[in-house]
């Protein structure tokens, strides 16, 4: 069985060896064998917990929360209706950062246009009579 080193798994997952060793310290990776001298090593398994972890992690998620999920892991089928509930409260907070998200792309396309024509026609004043308010800040 192959094994992978922590400077391996971190460029692997595009994190830093500190990240991984932060996640082991919160217990998040408690499958992880260590040689005689303590010595991390990953195996293919491992990476792929560590990507769910990161995807988690992605989402917002607390790291204290991903500890509950991999506890709720090492315990097995007992759990799957907790870890079942938290991957659909995980896809509601997506799919609401997403619908955010497209919110934002709106405005930004509607900018890169704005900007656009007003440097084709060297000048802002024909956006002068658009119809968009522009919320003031203070």
């Amino acid at each position: 069985m192959k094994t992978y080193s922590i400077s391996e798994v971190a460029k692997e997952l595009n994190v830093t060896a500190y990240t991984l060793r932060y996640y082991d310290k919160e217990g998040l990776m408690p499958f992880v064998e260590r040689t005689a001298s303590g010595q991390r090593l990953f195996k293919e398994s491992d990476i792929a917990a560590l990507n769910i972890i990161e995807c988690l992690k992605s989402t917002g998620m607390p790291i204290k929360e991903i500890k509950t999920f991999i506890d709720w892991c090492t315990a097995g089928d007992i759990t799957l209706q907790q870890r079942f509930d938290m991957f659909m409260e995980r896809k509601s907070v997506v799919e609401k950062q997403m619908k955010e998200l497209e919110e934002t792309m709106k405005l930004i396309e509607h900018k890169c246009y704005y900007y656009k024509t007003a440097l084709e026609a060297g000048t802002e004043d024909i956006h002068k009579n658009d119809k968009i308010e522009i919320p003031v800040t203070t």
